[in-house]
């Protein structure tokens, strides 16, 4: 193998620029041409990319986002897309591709593997934590300590006027975000989607138990994938629950979605560190002949899959850990 490319695709996450970092420069030391993909499988198929050398991705390491940007590409998912962009790669002389991004991201990948005999590797990239075969994901932490330093601030003024805030944060339909952050932000409340939940017993319960106790200030914790549940209740989002939250307990109730502030700013070290590792790791799976295969981390080792069996892969949320977020919380 001679030549390689590197592309982000789907939501960007904190750290991709750590894993593209590794991704040129541990081609480059190992003899091989490496071309950078703007915008996903849609540059693929436009031809959109740069040659990259050891100072392409210089004082990347620590900046969020993606330097090679990311873009959805409909296109992609039919065969005159996939030809398209395989037609690019043997143009370029391109015989490997490292795709950074989530699910959606590798099976473009295995697609791009399966029809088009372009080998392809993926490394896990979102702030959701939801890869099956992954115990984190790259962005995951940044993400978290993002969300508690926004919840803190409102916390500041939750307290200094006896309200409660209903936070919604992202994690798609994976409540890690919500539940991790919940804890650590000290929650009254979580509301995540891989556990039922009932309002009044959850939430309007729990903030009367707390008043009772002397506390006058509460937060109530919101993955954004329990939108589908609450409208089965009748509550249209977070701005909804606030409201039956203040009319049930007499509280005055401020909601806030923190949207996509949540993907930005500075990577974390620990995403530094473990997109630089995964990112190596890809490159030799290329240079010892692997395709379809998907870079993870488990019991902190990195390790790699198939990618078939990788998607096939279910992950369950610790709910020993919503236990004691509910035990520790009032």
């Amino acid at each position: 193998m001679k030549t390689i490319a590197v592309l982000t695709s789907g939501g960007d996450a904190p750290g991709m620029n750590a894993t593209i970092r590794a991704i040129v420069r541990t081609a480059v030391e190992n003899g091989l041409k490496v071309y950078g993909v703007t915008r996903g499988y849609k540059g693929l198929i436009e031809g959109t990319m740069k040659e990259m050398d050891l100072r392409s991705v210089s004082n990347i390491i620590n900046r969020g986002g993606t330097m090679l940007y990311s873009a959805r590409c409909p296109e992609f998912n039919t065969p005159e897309g996939i030809q398209k962009a395989v037609k690019t790669c043997k143009d370029k002389g391109i015989e490997g591709v490292v795709c950074i991004g989530g699910d959606g991201t590798f099976r473009g990948a295995k697609d791009l593997s399966n029809y088009g005999g372009i080998a392809c590797i993926g490394v896990p990239g979102t702030i959701d934590n939801d890869i099956a075969c992954c115990d984190y994901t790259t962005g995951y932490d940044t993400a978290l300590n993002t969300i508690v330093d926004i919840v803190d601030r409102i916390r500041d003024t939750t307290e200094s006027h006896d309200r409660c805030a209903v936070i919604e944060v992202m994690g798609r339909n994976a409540g890690y975000l919500a539940l991790n952050g919940g804890i650590a932000i000290g929650a009254t409340s979580i509301l995540i989607p891989e556990k039922e939940f009932d309002l009044d017993r959850d939430i309007i319960d729990r903030i009367k138990r707390a008043q009772k106790s002397g506390k006058e200030y509460f937060v109530v914790m919101v993955a954004e994938g329990c939108t589908d549940r609450l409208k089965e209740m009748g509550i249209d989002g977070v701005e909804a629950l606030a409201r039956y939250i203040q009319s049930r307990t007499g509280v005055e109730a401020r909601h806030a979605v923190l949207g996509h502030a949540q993907r930005g700013g500075y990577s974390s070290a620990k995403d530094r560190i473990i997109g630089s590792r995964m990112g190596n790791r890809a490159v030799h799976l290329l240079l010892e002949g692997k395709t379809n295969r998907v870079v993870a981390m488990q019991k902190d080792e990195v390790v790699d899959y198939d990618i078939n069996e990788a998607l096939d892969m279910k992950k369950s949320i610790d709910l020993d850990l919503y236990r004691i977020a509910m035990e520790i919380s009032i």
